[in-house]
């Protein structure tokens, strides 16, 4: 494909609005894709007009804590499909928090509620090449977007797991080159050694909010890829909860 008759990444990626709804679902199906991975299939007829235009989309997912205070955690739809209104959303099994806990003990029968997407950013499936980095927080939107790549596009993964139980296979359709790595060390390591293929790109990331804003430095300017070509973000800091913000310069 020629890139001259592409236009530029930052006019063909394209932003969504949606209309903020509430569902209110219940649970329908836990399973374990890995050990530390929680996957819960929601259900309710709400989801009978549900929108996700984008991999990366994020719903707000709203439980009580202890004290019956509302708590709010953004999660991938990993998932989701109108006609049987079922929902799907994978969880990393870390941390203790209330959103950790819940995703840890929900049974079929336990109810959530559910908001948004408020947003899409739909990336063009059309590019030379799609890179996508990030740690266990990141792999749902990985997979998806995995399986949304038409059948020989060129994708790049890195993905980054404490345990090696967790290095999960992805379907796709797509020219898949993958690499596992164990630290956020290694993350940035491997994608210093990344050489990058020709052709017009897009780079997307998402994880701890340090490494994030580290490796789209790297990518910017030690592998020379446009910012309007890089999506960063950052799922959650080290020290806080509930972070959840977009990585620019």
């Amino acid at each position: 494909m020629s890139t001259d008759t592409l236009a530029p990444a930052v006019s063909r990626v394209q932003r969504i609005r949606h209309e903020i709804k509430r569902r209110e679902l219940t649970v329908l199906r836990v399973e374990s894709p890995t050990p530390h991975t929680r996957r819960i299939t929601l259900g309710g007829e709400s989801l009978s007009d549900f929108i996700s235009a984008s991999f990366d989309d994020h719903i707000k997912l709203i439980l009580g804590d202890a004290a019956g205070e509302p708590v709010r955690r953004d999660y991938t739809p990993r998932h989701f499909d109108t006609q049987r209104r079922e929902l799907s959303i994978e969880f990393a099994l870390h941390g203790d928090g209330p959103a950790a806990q819940w995703s840890a003990n929900a049974q079929p029968g336990d109810t959530a509620v559910v908001a948004g997407p408020r947003g899409s950013l739909v990336i063009p499936t059309d590019f030379d090449w799609h890179l996508l980095i990030g740690d266990e927080t990141a792999l749902p939107a990985i997979a998806r977007r995995l399986e949304e790549l038409p059948r020989g596009t060129r994708a790049i993964v890195i993905g980054l797991t404490d345990d090696v139980a967790d290095r999960r296979e992805f379907r796709t359709a797509a020219a898949l080159t993958l690499h596992w790595v164990d630290s956020a060390d290694a993350l940035v390591n491997a994608v210093h050694a990344l050489v990058l293929p020709e052709g017009e790109g897009y780079a997307w990331c998402a994880g701890e909010a340090s490494t994030m804003a580290t490796l789209r430095r790297i990518l910017v300017e030690d592998k020379g890829v446009p910012r309007q070509a890089i999506r960063a973000a950052a799922y959650w800091k080290r020290g806080a909860s509930a972070h959840h913000e977009h990585i620019e310069d």
